[in-house]
């Protein structure tokens, strides 16, 4: 299912050269420059980075849910059911995700740490 919905993505977001993907939480995470924009679960259930502005709006919607990672709520993430998430869905929650990650900076990649060569 992971797989299906992570085309899906693909698919809405298009070859737009700031999309990044990153394997995490046993699924895709989509990276909108560099910043966590939305992500596939193992269970096929989605995950919308939508920011505590838009939480209302976005928990007021069909399947959605405030991501509870480890027991502990996550403000302004949400997880949308895999049943609610046809094609138009999908790109509302896209749409709100990138409109609230769109304005965040740029991260930049964290360089590599030194390495030693070892005792002396």
């Amino acid at each position: 299912m992971t797989g299906e919905l992570a085309d899906r993505i693909r698919a809405t977001l298009g070859d737009d050269p700031n999309i990044g993907e990153i394997r995490m939480f046993g699924g895709i995470c989509f990276t909108l420059n560099g910043n966590m924009l939305v992500g596939t679960m193992k269970d096929g259930t989605l995950l919308a980075r939508v920011g505590e502005v838009q939480e209302k709006t976005a928990l007021s919607r069909p399947g959605a849910t405030r991501m509870n990672f480890t027991g502990r709520e996550m403000k302004g993430y949400i997880i949308v059911a895999a049943e609610s998430l046809d094609d138009i869905a999908l790109m509302q929650w896209i749409a709100m995700a990138s409109s609230h990650v769109g304005p965040m900076p740029q991260k930049r990649k964290k360089p590599a740490p030194a390495k030693t060569g070892g005792k002396k």
